[in-house]
C-alpha cells in the first residue's frame, strides 16, 4: 500500500485527495465464479491459495509500520468455523514489538478484470490498519516497480480514523507521493461489529469499488496509456492487518490487542 522501488506496499494518503466520479453504477455483466476461499477448513490458511509476505519489508513496508509479519503462525493467521482470522498481537519479533500476518495470492493466483468480493469484519483499536488490496504481478519486473505496477485499495481503515473506510487507486501518474491518487471515503459505524462486503468490479475501461453493493469510488481509463492505467495486466490479492505507521499513526492502544480482522470469504468472478 505504499512507497517502494522494486516492490509495492501500502499507501498513505496525505492531506487532500483527488476524487474520481462517485456513485456511478458498476457495469452490468454476467459473472461466473472462477476462484474462491470459503475458509471451511481448520488451522493454517490453504497453502495452495495463499502465501505470505514475511518480516518488516523496507522501511517498515514503506510506511514505518510497527509489526513483523509472520508465516505459518496460527497466532497470526488461522482458519476456524468458516472464518479466516488475521490477528495482530503484542508480541516481540526481531526488532518489532507486534506481530501480524499479510496473506497474498502472488505466485498462486492473479486476475485481469472481473469482480472480487471479500466479506470482512474489521478490527477496533487505535493503531490498527487492515487492508484488502491488489498489486500488479509485474511489480518486480525490471523498469516497473511501484507505482508503475498499479495498486487497487478495495478497503483501508485505521483505528485513528474509526468508521472511515477508504478506497483508492494508485498509478505512476496518480499516487500518494504526488497527492494525485484517486480516492474516496465513506463511514461505517458498525465496521468492527458486523461483516460487510468489500467489492471491486474491474474491466478494461473502469474500476468500481463498492461496499455492500453501494458504489464508493469509480475510476475511468483516460486512454493515455500505462502510466495512468496499468490495469490491463494481471493483479494479485493481499489481505493484511498492519500496526501503526505513517497512515495509521504512531499511537497504539495496546489494551485493544490482540486485534482481529475476520474474513468470511473471498470470491473472484469473471
Amino acid at each position: 500500500m505504499r512507497l517502494t522501488v522494486l516492490f509495492c506496499i501500502q499507501l498513505f494518503v496525505f492531506g487532500s485527495t483527488v476524487n474520481s466520479t462517485v456513485q456511478a453504477q458498476p457495469p452490468k455483466k454476467s459473472y461466473q465464479l472462477v476462484w474462491s476461499d470459503e475458509f471451511n477448513g481448520q488451522g493454517l490458511p490453504d497453502s495452495t491459495k495463499w502465501g505470505y509476505d514475511v518480516g518488516t519489508g523496507s522501511w517498515g513496508w514503506g510506511n514505518n509500520e510497527q509489526q513483523y509479519y509472520t508465516k505459518d503462525s496460527l497466532g497470526n493467521a488461522k482458519v476456524s468455523n468458516g472464518v479466516l482470522t488475521i490477528t495482530a498481537r503484542n508480541q516481540k519479533m526481531v526488532d518489532k514489538k507486534y506481530t501480524s500476518a499479510r496473506l497474498v495470492t502472488r505466485g498462486k493466483a492473479a486476475w485481469t478484470y472481473g469482480k472480487i468480493e471479500v466479506r470482512a469484519k474489521l478490527p477496533k483499536g487505535l493503531g490498527t490498519w487492515p487492508a484488502i488490496w491488489m498489486l500488479g504481478t509485474n511489480i518486480d519486473s525490471v523498469g516497473i516497480g511501484w507505482p508503475q505496477c498499479g495498486e487497487i485499495d478495495i478497503m483501508e481503515h485505521t483505528g485513528s480514523r474509526a468508521s472511515k473506510i477508504d478506497a483508492s487507486v494508485h498509478t505512476k501518474n496518480f499516487n500518494w507521493p504526488k497527492n494525485t491518487q484517486k480516492t474516496a471515503a465513506t463511514f461505517l459505524s458498525d465496521y468492527g461489529d458486523a461483516f460487510h462486503n468489500y467489492q471491486l468490479i474491474w474491466d478494461a475501461q473502469t474500476i468500481v469499488i463498492s461496499i455492500d453493493d453501494k458504489p464508493l469510488l469509480t475510476v475511468h481509463n483516460d486512454g493515455t496509456g500505462k502510466n495512468s492505467w496499468p490495469f490491463n495486466d494481471p493483479c494479485y490479492l493481499l489481505l493484511n492487518l498492519a500496526m501503526g505507521g505513517n497512515y495509521a499513526g504512531y499511537e497504539i492502544d495496546e489494551k485493544s490487542l490482540p486485534a482481529t480482522m475476520q474474513i468470511d470469504y473471498v470470491r473472484v468472478y469473471q
